[in-house]
């Protein structure tokens, strides 16, 4: 014979099941809050000796900080400064009237004063006096010479050794331009530029140093002890 249940007990039951569901959600809700607390308040681990730098260790840079040395040369060897060797020079002074320096004339020469060839180095000074066809042979040499020791003076008086000083005198025979026109007339220009000097400073044995009187013709006679003032005085030669 099946019993029937009776209404209050279901209740009675219905209820005992709610209050132990609500018992087991109560009680894991609670261990969650424990596990919680426990990570919270469980320490940060800690560097290992291995991790943790020593003070006195050496950092080892990165590669991004080791410098990049050049393969094409050494950086740390020091620069030398090149020293280029000193230049000859040659240089045509003009005498555009008679035997004196003209202010031209001594602007050039001023910058020969200091030039290396003519400071550092012991080479020979050649000057190479020149005129115009106006007088006679005599008097073009005697004026083509009194021009080259004009300026061989002007050298000795600014402290160039006179014994490396050479003058030759050409007289008219190397003409730079016409002494005459076309119709036979005097070429006034031409002949202003023939007066002058030749100068060259360079080794002995150099280019210009084959250019001697038996060559050209020139009187390459020796000069005497410098006398600068006795050089640089002498009439106004015009040829």
């Amino acid at each position: 014979m099946r019993t029937r249940d009776h209404p209050m007990t279901n209740r009675l039951a219905i209820r005992a099941l709610t209050l132990a569901a609500l018992g087991a959600s109560a009680l894991a809700l609670a261990a969650c809050d424990v596990r919680r607390d426990s990570d919270a308040e469980e320490p940060a681990p800690t560097a290992t000796p291995s991790e943790t730098a020593s003070p006195d260790a050496e950092t080892t840079p990165s590669p991004s900080a080791t410098p990049v040395q050049s393969i094409l040369r050494d950086e740390t060897a020091p620069e030398q400064d090149t020293v280029l060797p000193a230049q000859p020079i040659e240089l045509v002074i003009p005498f555009p009237d008679g035997a004196d320096i003209g202010g031209d004339a001594e602007r050039m020469l001023a910058g020969v004063i200091g030039s290396r060839a003519l400071e550092e180095e012991d080479w020979q000074v050649i000057l190479r006096g020149h005129t115009d066809s106006s007088g006679n042979d005599q008097a073009n040499l005697r004026a083509s010479r009194a021009r080259a020791e004009a300026v061989a003076a002007w050298l000795v008086e600014r402290g160039v050794d006179d014994d490396r000083i050479k003058v030759i005198a050409f007289g008219e025979q190397n003409p730079i331009a016409p002494n005459a026109l076309p119709d036979g007339s005097a070429n006034e220009e031409g002949r202003r530029e023939n007066r002058r000097v030749e100068l060259t400073i360079e080794p002995e044995g150099g280019a210009q140093d084959d250019r001697q009187s038996d060559a050209t013709g020139g009187d390459a006679q020796a000069r005497p002890t410098a006398r600068p003032s006795a050089a640089r005085t002498s009439r106004p030669f015009r040829d």
